[in-house]
């Protein structure tokens, strides 16, 4: 799936749920959210802040020794969202043009890593509610 996604909104047990998303490949994922609220997600915020077991080591690693070598992913400047599937209807999995395509993006880790509310200081230092690979 990839483009724009309407009709989200059936009952949820999460308390806010994504009624519309919307993707622009080479630019970013925009969520509107039950509660009216929009987020917008960079295709490398996105990628950065991947719920994978191997994304959330390299944060680690980064958080342990700033100067850690992390894996070069072949031009962050070129990266794409190739595409976008619903998983459920808890999650969302985005396939990358660095063939990263691991880690579920739940509704809640979405919200926790809403580049405004990190901004806003809102967000924890550890998101909850991440679906691993």
């Amino acid at each position: 799936m990839s483009g724009s996604v309407e009709g989200l909104g059936e009952e949820r047990a999460e308390s806010v749920w994504p009624v519309h998303l919307d993707l622009k490949r080479d630019r970013a994922l925009t969520v509107r959210w039950s509660d009216g609220r929009v987020s917008v997600y960079p295709v490398l915020y996105l990628r950065r802040h991947s719920p994978s077991a191997e994304a959330r080591q390299e944060r680690e690693a980064l958080e342990a020794g700033p100067l850690a070598v992390l894996k070069d992913r072949g031009g962050a400047a070129s990266l794409r969202a190739e595409s976008m599937e619903l998983v459920g209807n808890y999650a969302l999995r985005v396939r990358f043009s660095d063939g990263h395509d691991t880690g579920l993006y739940t509704w809640g880790y979405l919200r926790e890593i809403d580049p405004d509310r990190l901004e806003d200081g809102l967000a924890g230092d550890e998101p909850e509610g991440v679906a691993g690979d």
